[in-house]
């Protein structure tokens, strides 16, 4: 019988998606517990078929609502005791407008996905893990996070803010034994990438094996003495 006592604990939120998915096998091949968080329940049945189950949890809500990332939280916490650490994948990108000419909509649309949704879901399982006295949290920002590029405002802008609260929290967080990362692709060899730059050799791109191993390693032990680090992924 497995030993759900020593096993790892881990919620990834953004589960559903291509980064996810590897996030998701690299953990399940380090014998961890999961609790996979992606906005569309049928969406996580079809990308996870038979992982449902009492060792693990498919959990459908909105990364950017406090009340959903509660909710899940708890359900997560009752069914494991612990959460060890939180994977938080879940965001967006897109093009937008030249800066001068930037909507509201797009500006709030970014900023919500990137920056508020990690605020929604660290507030609901951060206060756990200081009580614990131990736990790991991993965000996903950008490499372009550190500079504006045309067309990018919102996304860069909404990236930095993600970053700067990494960095804020892992300063509050380290204390009570709470390490807080990211990593920082350039880009991800995603299917959606492929598509979205069919001209670009993807070659040059950061696979999600790779991107994930990295991630593992900021929840691991090993990464104890990182906080508000991020690491830039490229080739």
């Amino acid at each position: 019988m497995t030993d759900t006592t020593t096993m790892p604990h881990v919620v990834i939120t953004g589960a559903a998606g291509a980064l996810g998915r590897a996030v998701a096998q690299h953990f399940l091949e380090q014998g961890a517990r999961l609790a996979l968080v992606d906005h569309r329940a049928d969406h996580l049945s079809e990308v996870f078929p038979g992982l449902d189950n009492s060792q693990h949890l498919l959990l459908a809500g909105d990364v950017t609502s406090a009340s959903d990332m509660s909710e899940l939280a708890g359900q997560a916490l009752k069914a494991f005791g612990r959460i060890d650490a939180l994977i938080h994948i879940a965001g967006g990108f897109e093009m937008g407008e030249a800066t001068h000419a930037l909507t509201r909509a797009s500006w709030d649309r970014m900023m919500n996905l990137n920056a508020w949704s990690f605020v929604a879901v660290s507030q609901a399982v951060l206060p756990s893990m200081i009580e614990h006295g131990a736990g790991r949290i991993v965000a996903v920002t950008a490499k372009v996070a550190s500079r504006g590029l045309p067309a990018m405002a919102a996304y860069i802008a909404s990236k930095s803010a993600l970053q700067r609260l990494v960095e804020a929290m892992a300063s509050e967080a380290a204390p009570h034994g709470v390490a807080v990362n990211s990593v920082a692709p350039s880009v991800l060899d995603t299917p959606a990438n492929r598509q979205a730059m069919p001209d670009a050799n993807p070659a040059e791109w950061v696979s999600t094996a790779v991107a994930a191993q990295t991630i593992g390693f900021l929840a691991s032990p090993a990464a104890a003495a990182l906080h508000g680090q991020h690491l830039t992924l490229d080739t």
